[in-house]
């Protein structure tokens, strides 16, 4: 039952909540992967913790397929003060000021090609995900 984190200002159980909402996983899932003594309950008195102990930490971190130390060390503030001050360098940006009035330079055959290689990447996502949820179907039936 070891913290570890070391900013005060950050809030591990949000930071959870965060990374599993962005991979789209409900509580109940979350809850079922932990195993028989969770529930979706259980699961979201978790994410109103300040901090996780160290050992369950890891273990939802092995779950969603992030590094704990994402979990523990994310800081909204600090991504966004990041996003601000280098949102400029990004080479192939869609946004261009000028200084006076902001204009959009736009590709539409690069966005296509973008919303193309995305698409395809869910699709991917979507059918190892499936792949995924059958083995668990399969080792719950055969658990019977």
């Amino acid at each position: 039952m070891t913290h570890t984190t070391s900013n005060p200002k950050i809030h591990e159980g949000r930071n959870l909540k965060r990374f599993r909402e962005m991979l789209a996983i409900k509580q109940d899932a979350l809850a079922f992967e932990l195993g028989e003594d969770w529930n979706q309950q259980k699961v979201s008195l978790l994410e109103q913790r300040e901090k996780i102990d160290s050992d369950i930490l890891e273990q939802v971190a092995a779950i969603l397929k992030i590094p704990a130390e994402a979990i523990r060390n994310f800081d909204e503030n600090q991504a966004i003060n990041i996003i601000t001050n280098t949102y400029h360098d990004f080479k192939d940006s869609a946004f261009v000021n000028n200084g006076n009035t902001p204009t959009f330079n736009v590709n539409p055959i690069e966005e296509i090609r973008k919303l193309h290689d995305e698409k395809m990447e869910l699709y991917e996502r979507m059918l190892k995900e499936k792949d995924e949820m059958m083995g668990r179907l399969e080792r719950l039936i055969g658990g019977r």
